[in-house]
């Protein structure tokens, strides 16, 4: 009997440290009244950290554009940006949920582009998933799918969204 409540205790600890690694179980949302004042997202690590005051208040499992390695060189390209940028817009309503816009292009991505012979391109969003598909949750993240974005579930989207302000920096590392 004691070695099956070892097991069992095992295999509970692993299932919950699955979950919480994986963002499976949603514990914790940024705390009310907390503004965050920096987003950070690392592409190769498929995660986008929220900050205030100099520290992470929640950390979320996203998706990316389909072709994620590198930086965004054109409109079309579905890369996602990397560099410094803001937030620059909120939406409420939108084809993808709810979004907030990304500031992308600045001057240098638009040099970039003119140096190649293309369009930067633009509408680069952290948005939720396309309306009418919101029961995917975090299955979303099993897969790099936006032309470009950065996505999140609609809940968690939800949850940034409250206390994310527009002229938020955002830092996007690869």
């Amino acid at each position: 009997m004691q070695k099956r409540t070892k097991t069992s205790l095992l295999l509970i600890c692993v299932l919950i440290s699955t979950c919480l690694t994986y963002n499976l179980y949603p514990i914790g949302k940024i705390p009310p009244g907390v503004t965050v004042d920096k987003i950070v997202v690392v592409k190769s690590e498929r995660k986008l950290l929220a900050f205030a005051d100099g520290r992470i208040v929640k950390t979320y499992t996203i998706a990316l554009g389909r072709n994620p390695i590198g930086k965004k060189q054109y409109e079309g390209d579905k890369r996602t940006p990397e560099g410094v940028y803001f937030i620059n817009d909120k939406r409420a309503n939108s084809k993808f949920y709810k979004n907030l816009g990304i500031s992308y292009p600045n001057d240098s991505d638009l040099t970039n582009a003119r140096t190649i012979g293309k369009p930067a391109g633009g509408d680069v969003k952290i948005h939720g998933l396309q309306n009418g598909l919101g029961f995917i949750g975090r299955m979303q993240a099993w897969a790099d799918w936006t032309a470009g974005c950065i996505a999140l579930t609609n809940q968690e989207l939800d949850d940034l969204y409250a206390h994310t302000e527009v002229g938020t920096p955002i830092e996007i590392r690869p």
